[in-house]
């Protein structure tokens, strides 16, 4: 079985010789300073690199070179993202689960952690929690368990969701992280008006995937795999990439998702919507001592910065199991989406005390929204709830096409400070809303096209009298 990135067996667009060879090939040319030179002014065109030349940089511990990579991942980062970064927070609905998944408190065995899952009652109490917060774009989760959280039970809860006004609030986007089914339901997600259909490889090294996996329907490599390809047969055209760094080798993970991204370029077209690089943190009877492969922090940056050179046109996101020092470093250099206080247990927007005895992982960074939101505008970011491209169809290769011609920024810069501009007059402190105006000032300057410039500022003054929602 060889490698075809067109083929749509999980064991031939990601396959295993392949990925042993890249790595042999990287290792035999770590200080090939011809053929690293070659790369970088390969990825200095921004239109990416192969997952070979990718495991070449990743293997080179030249200084000077990985400080060329840092500095070309900033580039790239500011050519198509510039400094604008995408706000959401993840919403868990039940963490009823019938998998055996190891590195997962959520696991059928785990006897200690509180099994819940939300009534329609108690997600509309979350959701105005979040909307009370700030907060327009979620992120669902939800175990596997096809007797507690069907389908169908995805289906009410995201209809509930979108139908929640509360004040000026209003989820304007959910995305969906769900575990791998059928193209009848992803069409029916699709039909939903899903955002993005995310899922999480966790490891592509198969054997170590069938281990880490030893029982439940996840346990099946291909069809998980492969689950990707089935969304977007499904008609869902932003899908979201992502292992969980720490199960097994990072340069093994590493090539591996970029040869996930390079298949869905080939085959459909359009490659992923967003790449999420969450690293193994402690939980509830989960240790991390577990696994061996931990990633110190400066691997991390590299990884990071590679795959935003790799794959420039993607959004990548990092969660609050990050440390606010860990995630000021890689939004630099790729990260585009953050959320922003976050609760990773059911229900944990709306219970009076903290409570995380039903929590998937520890969370590091644990500030309010408010306080990320005021952080990021001190660090130069302009903190963006849009979800306008979303709304308007500009999804898939429509998305990707706007982005790669560098036209989006049109779109994206006057977006981003309009919905800044909505949460700083609804939801912000005194603080946060005046060095958010002075921000407004500066970077509405930067809106290239002169009509949409001076749209959008007419905009910002009638949100200023009390209108909402306006978007390019």
């Amino acid at each position: 079985m060889g490698y075809n990135m067109k083929s749509m067996k999980a064991e031939e667009f990601i396959n295993d010789e392949e990925i042993l060879e890249s790595l042999a090939y990287a290792k035999k040319n770590k200080d090939n300073q011809s053929l690293i030179n070659e790369i970088l002014e390969k990825a200095k065109k921004a239109k990416g690199i192969s997952h070979k030349e990718a495991a070449v940089l990743m293997e080179c511990d030249i200084p000077e070179v990985n400080e060329q990579i840092k500095e070309l991942a900033k580039e790239i980062k500011q050519k198509f993202y510039g400094n604008r970064i995408v706000m959401f927070a993840p919403l868990y609905l039940s963490n009823y689960c019938v998998n055996g998944c190891t590195y997962c408190p959520y696991h059928y065995k785990n006897k200690h952690i509180a099994r819940k899952k939300l009534s329609q009652e108690d997600i509309r109490k979350e959701v105005i929690a979040l909307q009370d917060m700030g907060h327009k774009r979620l992120a669902l989760e939800a175990g596997e368990d096809p007797v507690n959280n069907p389908l169908e039970y995805i289906l009410e809860s995201i209809e509930t969701i979108y139908s929640i006004k509360h004040k000026n609030g209003a989820i304007r986007r959910v995305n969906v992280n769900i575990a791998a089914t059928t193209v009848e339901d992803y069409a029916k997600l699709k039909d939903a008006g899903i955002g993005t259909y995310i899922l999480f490889q966790e490891t592509y090294n198969k054997k170590a995937y069938e281990k880490l996996h030893p029982t439940g329907p996840k346990h099946n490599y291909a069809y998980h795999t492969e689950a990707m390809d089935r969304a977007m047969q499904g008609g869902i055209d932003d899908v979201g990439l992502g292992v969980l760094f720490g199960l097994e080798m990072y340069r093994y993970e590493l090539v591996g998702i970029l040869m996930h991204a390079e298949h869905l370029e080939a085959v459909h077209g359009v490659g992923p919507h967003t790449i999420s690089v969450p690293r193994i943190c402690p939980a509830d009877d989960i240790d991390t001592a577990d696994f061996s492969n931990a990633v110190p922090d400066e691997i991390f940056e590299k990884i990071v910065a590679i795959i935003r050179i790799a794959v420039p046109y993607t959004g990548m996101i990092v969660s609050t199991r990050e440390s606010q020092k860990t995630r000021e470093e890689v939004l630099q250099l790729g990260i585009s989406q953050i959320s922003g206080g976050s609760r990773t247990s059911v229900g944990g927007y709306t219970v009076p005390v903290r409570d995380d005895s039903s929590a998937q992982f520890d969370v590091s960074d644990t500030r309010s929204l408010d306080e990320v939101v005021n952080w990021l505008m001190k660090l130069g970011y302009i903190p963006s709830f849009c979800t306008a491209c979303y709304r308007a169809g500009r999804t898939g290769d429509r998305f990707m096409s706007l982005l790669k011609s560098g036209q989006i920024v049109n779109c994206c810069q006057p977006n981003a400070l309009m919905t800044l501009k909505e949460y700083l007059e609804d939801y912000a402190s005194p603080e946060t809303k005046e060095i958010g105006e002075k921000l407004i000032e500066k970077e509405i300057l930067n809106v290239p096209n002169e009509k949409v410039r001076e749209k959008a500022m007419e905009y910002l003054k009638e949100l200023n009298g009390g209108k909402r929602d306006f978007r390019f």
